[in-house]
């Protein structure tokens, strides 16, 4: 298949572009940076020393003898991905180019606007795009499971079967996101379904939990092809957080009580559920949605594996509650539907201490690459006014 990849400098969509390259597809590649832009913006840094792009192209092709097509440019100017579109002629596009964080879109007004308009317009400019030069292509949208929100109700993959007044149908589960980055991606799916319904053009949205992890098959084949490692407040994920916190003997900040749930997959995992995806396009005109996870944790019990993992390579943890910033319940029901994937032939790796160990051996390698200042949380989702109140 010829694949193209949305945003493949990232921390998913680099792995993903070798998975599929090292298995005999042609594969593009496009990108503007904007992600090593944020940390230039923030005053942060992966923790992993990624390398430029074009040096990382050139690693794979030393390592695997297979080339990547790269293409520079943002997909919100039309002028620049229409005829990335209708010349590479993708099979199925990856589409991994947006901004991806919940504090980002909550810093400020101008964070927030920037957050819709980036992801929105991206995506439908990448809708007309396949609509009109490849619309038999399979959009693989990576969604996320923060757009159900925390329901007190099983959550179902993307539809629930209705019963009113003594009518039923089928509809989208309802959506309850958390931030204007959630809401970015709801937008995303109404925008996609709609395009599928009246184009005839088909779509998988990924509904994608929490993903952790560092290497995958192919990053581990040199150095240069590592891909990137986020723990500061904007771009990590929690357990990613814990981690480092555990090897620079900073207290693990659990968030409130702690209680708060999610889906969680390890990297590996996503890229296999990436792959399952692509081999089993959807139909023509058909808008699926796959729960994109493997397990089911509190925050708490996530800094408890990391902290014991910690104390037997003999770091000294301590898990440290502080006060929430984000506006979310601390304590909730939660139960996620996750079976498509899994009959599609899904293996998942699981999480156990020994993987958080081997994460935290990595991140001993770059302990020094961490920058101190931006590992206790500044973005708050009450405005000034309510965490006044608060304090007071």
């Amino acid at each position: 298949m010829r694949i193209l990849v949305l945003g493949g400098d990232g921390y998913l969509g680099w792995p993903t572009a070798l998975r599929f390259s090292a298995r005999g597809h042609e594969v593009g590649i496009v990108d503007n940076f904007l992600r090593r832009h944020y940390h230039v913006e923030l005053g942060t840094d992966s923790l992993t020393p990624i390398r430029p792009l074009q040096e990382r192209v050139r690693a794979w092709h030393e390592v695997s003898g297979r080339e990547l097509q790269v293409f520079i440019g943002d997909i919100t100017d039309y002028s620049f991905l229409e005829p990335v579109i209708r010349d590479f002629a993708p099979d199925a596009v990856i589409h991994y180019a947006e901004q991806p964080s919940a504090p980002y879109s909550m810093m400020d007004r101008a964070h927030a606007v920037f957050t819709q308009t980036n992801n929105v317009v991206g995506t439908l400019n990448l809708l007309f795009a396949l609509r009109d030069h490849a619309p038999d292509c399979h959009l693989i949208k990576l969604g996320t499971m923060g757009e159900y929100g925390t329901p007190n109700i099983d959550i179902e993959e993307g539809f629930i079967e209705i019963h009113h007044n003594g009518r039923s149908d089928i509809l989208p589960f309802p959506k309850q996101p958390g931030s204007f980055y959630h809401l970015s991606k709801v937008h995303d799916s109404h925008n996609i379904q709609f395009a599928c319904r009246a184009w005839g053009l088909r779509c998988t949205d990924l509904n994608q939990g929490v993903v952790y992890g560092i290497e995958t098959e192919e990053t581990v084949q040199d150095e240069r092809l590592i891909t990137r490692f986020d723990y500061d407040e904007c771009f990590r994920t929690a357990l990613n957080r814990f981690c480092v916190q555990a090897v620079i003997g900073h207290p693990l900040t659990v968030y409130g009580k702690g209680g708060q749930t999610r889906g969680f997959l390890n990297i590996k995992d996503t890229l296999q559920c990436v792959e399952l995806t692509a081999n089993n396009p959807p139909a023509e005109g058909e808008y699926r949605v796959f729960n994109q996870f493997t397990e089911q944790f509190t925050v708490m019990q996530l800094a408890e594996v990391v902290a014991k993992a910690g104390t037997e390579l003999g770091l000294r943890t301590e898990i440290r509650p502080i006060p929430d910033p984000r506006v979310e319940q601390e304590e909730h029901y939660y139960n996620a539907k996750h079976t498509k994937l899994i009959d599609l032939g899904l293996k998942p790796h699981y999480l156990s201490e020994e993987l958080v160990e081997s994460m935290l051996r990595v991140i001993q390698r770059y302990r020094d690459r961490v920058v101190m200042d931006r590992i206790v949380p500044r973005i708050t989702w009450r405005p000034a006014r309510a965490r006044e109140e608060a304090i007071a």
